[in-house]
């Protein structure tokens, strides 16, 4: 009995597998490993952004525009909101040469370089979004692959030598199974990262977009 449930383990199956099987075990955990780093990273991002939201009522709090671009600065520490503080400040500053920008009437000139910012902190909100939603997807997949390959080495190895009672063929076969549930477990937090972070960007923009159109009332005033 020792011996049979010391054969059904994932360390028999490693030993038993060829290359195929652990370079897929690799992937698996390559995948893992990624997926992870940027769960953790954009989670402590993402803390930090929503933790810096209430700042932009402290910009129109502020006495001046100096003072609100330096008081945003100091509390988005994500660079996410006071890129448009900064692009509306330099609206304020009168060029020295010509520019084709400059050319444009002053409230396409402010549009334009608003729409610039958001889509900067837009790309730096969805970074790393991508990876997690292809790990999510692809992973499962992988991991099925590595069972669907593992029982066929398996079924040939006990073809070969003759052995085809059931306890011969349940313990490799089960072990290979083992691969798609590591597929699963890699695949459903990446899953869940990504619409939970999505979940958060969305509100993160929303609040970009009515940060920006105050800032255009204000500098098309001016």
């Amino acid at each position: 009995m020792n011996g049979q449930v010391s054969n059904f383990s994932v360390s028999h199956f490693w030993a038993q597998a060829d290359a195929v099987s652990h370079a897929v075990a690799l992937a698996l955990l390559a995948m893992s490993l990624v997926s992870w780093f940027f769960i953790l990273a954009k989670l402590y991002g993402a803390v930090r952004i929503r933790r810096s939201a209430p700042a932009v009522q402290a910009f129109w709090n502020a006495p001046t525009m100096a003072d609100g671009v330096a008081t945003l600065s100091l509390a988005d520490p994500e660079k996410i909101f006071v890129p448009l503080a900064q692009q509306g400040a330099a609206q304020l500053v009168v060029p020295d040469h010509p520019t084709l920008g400059g050319e444009m009437d002053r409230s396409a000139q402010i549009t334009r370089v608003l729409r610039a910012a958001i889509q900067h902190s837009t790309n730096r909100l969805e970074g790393g979004l991508t990876v997690l939603a292809s790990i999510g997807a692809t992973a499962p997949f992988v991991g099925l692959l590595g069972t669907v390959w593992g029982i066929y080495h398996a079924l040939a190895n006990i073809s070969t030598s003759g052995a085809m009672q059931l306890d011969k063929v349940a313990g490799p076969v089960g072990e290979a199974l083992v691969m798609t549930a590591v597929g699963l477990t890699v695949a459903i937090p990446a899953v869940l990262a990504y619409n939970g972070f999505n979940r958060v960007n969305r509100l993160t923009l929303a609040e970009l977009d009515a940060f920006a159109y105050d800032l255009h009332a204000y500098l098309v005033k001016k």
